[in-house]
C-alpha cells in the first residue's frame, strides 16, 4: 500500500453543518447524489454502497468514526492478518459565518502499480463529478431525498465517435451551452431540464422532467468501447415512482445501442 498517496477534494456548499452532514453522513442524503447507501448511524455501524444490481456489487465497509456533525469515516473494517485494509473516506465538515460549509473528503488506501493508477485516476475523475452533483443537490434540494438510477453500457467506437452517436441518438446538441435547455426525442426515454456543465464527452442537467432532479449524461473511455452512462437523481414520491419505469427502459436502450452478441459456432 501507498502510505503516501491520497485523494483530497472540497466543495463549498450551502446550508449548516447538520444540514450538510444529513447529505454525507446518512443513507438517504448520500444515496441524493452519489450512488445508493445505507448506513448504521452510528460508529462501528454498517455501511454499504450499492453500485448496481448484482451481489458483487455491494460493497460492504463499516462506520469508522461517528462525530456528527464534524466528521464520518467509512473504511473496510479492521484488516485481518496481512489482509488490504481497502479504501478509507474521510468526510469532515466544517461551518462558515454566511451559512455555508465546506466539505472536504481525504480519499486514502491506494496502492502501487498499474491497476491501482487506473483506479486512482478514475476516482479522481469520478469525485469531480460527484462533488458537482452534491453542490447541486444543496442549492437544490438540501433536506429532500432522491432515487438514484444508474444504467451503464459499453458502445464500440473512440469517445468522440460514441459522444456523437449518443446525442444524436438521444435528439439532443452535442455541445450545449450552459443554461441551454435540452430534451430527449425519438424512442429514447423522457428526459427534459437545463443544462448546468458541459464538455466534449459529458454534460450535466437540472431535471425537470420525468421528475426533479439532477441528470448525468458521459461517455467515458478511449476506445475500442466507451462506457456511456446516462444517470439520474429523481426525487420525492413522483420520482421514486418515475424511478421504478425509467431504470429499465434506460437499461434497455443504453444495452440495445451496445456491441452485438457474438453468433454461436
Amino acid at each position: 500500500m501507498s502510505e503516501e498517496r491520497s485523494l483530497e477534494i472540497e466543495v463549498q456548499v450551502p446550508g449548516t453543518a447538520e444540514e450538510v452532514w444529513r447529505a454525507i453522513a446518512t443513507g438517504p442524503g448520500i444515496s441524493s447524489w452519489y450512488v445508493p447507501h445505507q448506513v448504521e448511524e452510528r460508529e462501528g455501524g454498517a455501511a454499504v454502497a450499492s453500485f448496481g444490481p448484482g451481489p458483487e456489487m455491494q460493497i460492504a465497509g463499516r462506520v469508522a468514526v461517528w462525530d456528527p456533525p464534524k466528521r464520518i469515516l467509512f473504511d473496510k473494517g479492521e484488516p485481518d492478518g496481512d489482509e488490504d485494509p481497502g479504501l478509507a473516506f474521510d468526510w469532515r465538515v466544517e461551518p462558515h459565518n454566511d451559512g455555508t460549509c465546506t466539505v472536504r473528503l481525504i480519499n486514502t488506501g491506494f496502492g502501487t502499480g498499474e491497476m491501482w493508477d487506473g483506479q486512482y485516476e478514475g476516482m479522481k475523475e469520478g469525485w469531480k463529478l460527484f462533488f458537482f452533483n452534491l453542490k447541486l443537490h444543496m442549492e437544490n434540494f438540501a433536506g429532500q431525498s432522491a432515487t438514484a438510477i444508474l444504467p451503464m453500457a459499453m458502445w464500440e467506437g473512440n469517445q468522440a465517435e460514441v459522444w456523437s452517436k449518443l446525442t444524436t441518438d438521444l435528439g439532443i446538441d452535442p455541445a450545449p451551452s450552459v443554461g441551454d435547455r435540452v430534451e430527449t426525442s425519438g424512442d429514447a426515454p423522457r428526459l427534459a431540464g437545463t443544462v448546468v456543465q458541459a464538455d466534449s464527452w459529458r454534460m450535466a442537467l437540472l431535471l425537470d422532467e420525468p421528475a426533479e432532479g439532477t441528470a448525468f449524461l458521459a461517455a467515458e473511455g478511449d476506445g475500442p468501447y466507451v462506457g456511456v452512462s446516462v444517470w439520474s437523481y429523481l426525487y420525492g414520491d413522483a420520482g421514486a415512482e418515475a424511478a421504478a419505469t425509467a431504470e429499465p427502459a434506460w437499461s434497455e436502450w443504453l444495452g440495445a445501442r451496445g456491441p452485438s452478441e457474438p453468433e454461436a459456432e
